[in-house]
């Protein structure tokens, strides 16, 4: 008997039968492997598969070292069965870098992880986001703030981001959860784990409606080296990321200096000068980030850096029109279809081929051009002729 037909219609997931799936989760638990070795070795053998059945010789010629061609070829392929165990789990899937809904901001970091665990949606990936984050300990102000700003970012629909801790980004995604939008928790740990274990009740009302994300196999373990590398996916996933509340020397400011070397806009909350927790973010505000006072700066922002989430970097001129804007594709196409009069999702679905889920992602993009403009009852209008 085929072992594969117990996973169902879930081996087809990442795009991959169970079977194809196994070496990519393999080549992931090899000692030594990280993330930019990973893709260089698919890049020269074009699959995990490839790479176990390669000799040792080709191996050495593709820049790995002795020990480590010895640990791949020797790699004990029941490591894997976690992995596998897990996917039998209702919502648990694993994305791969081939896969077409890997997501393309992440693929444009130095070092993007090949492979990632899912528990949820795992289309939300593929969302516009906002990365939240801040210290675990804030002060009151911090976290009514957070809450705030979280709230205002997925009612307009964008996708809340950040890291499941304590504090700032407890409260970012709960903020976004209460206007029943999408939030992303990215993990340090294997997803049989919630961490801290504190936010389980948390972790679940986030599955329902966004997903828990992580790079790492199933089983590992919280440890203090995890919590930067997890960091990298958090900046990468989203357009920007906004730290609410930090000290000098926190995790939040690493999140920041990932999102700068990545290219993503940096915003920073600031606070008072007596308040050892708003130095990070005027030490941020110093080197650059955008100094934040309300979510609508934000988004003002983020009407630029959605262009480049679709492929086009068109600038603002100094009244705030756009410069040679050129819609294409499948968002010129909805766009002819809203009227200057408000026109409702259930109109657009009639008229077009969409899902009301693409139908929504794409207006949040022409409406943070400028473009479309929304109105209470869920309508939109056409702004301009062009």
């Amino acid at each position: 008997m085929n072992n594969d037909k117990r996973f169902g219609d879930k081996a087809l997931s990442s795009g991959l039968s169970i079977s194809e799936l196994k070496p990519w989760l393999a080549l992931w638990r090899v000692k030594g492997v990280d993330a930019k070795t990973y893709l260089a070795l698919l890049e020269e053998f074009s699959s995990p598969a490839a790479v176990f059945l390669a000799p040792i010789t080709a191996l050495n010629q593709a820049g790995l070292s002795a020990v480590l061609a010895e640990q791949i070829k020797n790699f004990d392929h029941n490591e894997i069965a976690l992995d596998l165990k897990w996917l039998e789990h209702e919502g648990c899937h694993v994305m791969c870098w081939h896969d077409e809904d890997y997501p393309a901001l992440l693929k444009e970091i130095p070092d993007p992880p090949p492979i990632l665990f899912i528990r949820g949606d795992r289309s939300v990936l593929g969302s516009l986001q906002i990365a939240m984050v801040g210290t675990r300990g804030p002060s009151p102000m911090a976290l009514n703030t957070a809450r705030a700003f979280a709230k205002s970012f997925a009612a307009f629909g964008l996708t809340v981001t950040s890291g499941l801790a304590l504090g700032v980004e407890q409260a970012s995604h709960q903020g976004a959860l209460e206007t029943e939008g999408a939030t992303i928790a990215v993990a340090a740990t294997g997803l049989d784990r919630v961490y801290p274990a504190k936010h389980k009740q948390l972790a679940q009302q986030i599955i329902k409606t966004g997903a828990l994300v992580s790079e790492f196999p199933i089983g590992t373990q919280p440890k203090p080296e995890y919590f930067p590398r997890r960091n990298r996916i958090i900046s990468g996933l989203s357009l920007g990321v906004l730290v609410v509340e930090a000290a000098i020397k926190s995790g939040s400011l690493v999140t920041a200096r990932h999102a700068m070397e990545q290219g993503r806009e940096v915003f920073a909350i600031p606070g008072s000068i007596h308040n050892p927790l708003s130095k990070g973010c005027h030490h941020l505000i110093r080197q650059g980030a955008k100094l934040i006072e309300t979510a609508d700066d934000v988004l003002e922002d983020l009407g630029n850096l959605s262009l480049v989430a679709i492929g086009n970097d068109s600038p603002l001129d100094k009244d705030g029109v756009r410069c040679g804007l050129s819609i294409e594709g499948d968002y010129a196409l909805l766009l002819k279809k809203i009227a200057f009069d408000p026109t409702s999702v259930d109109d657009l679905i009639a008229q077009t081929d969409f899902t009301a889920e693409e139908i929504s992602s794409m207006l949040l993009v022409l409406e943070l051009q400028g473009l479309v403009s929304s109105v209470p009852g869920g309508l939109f209008y056409r702004c301009s002729a062009d």
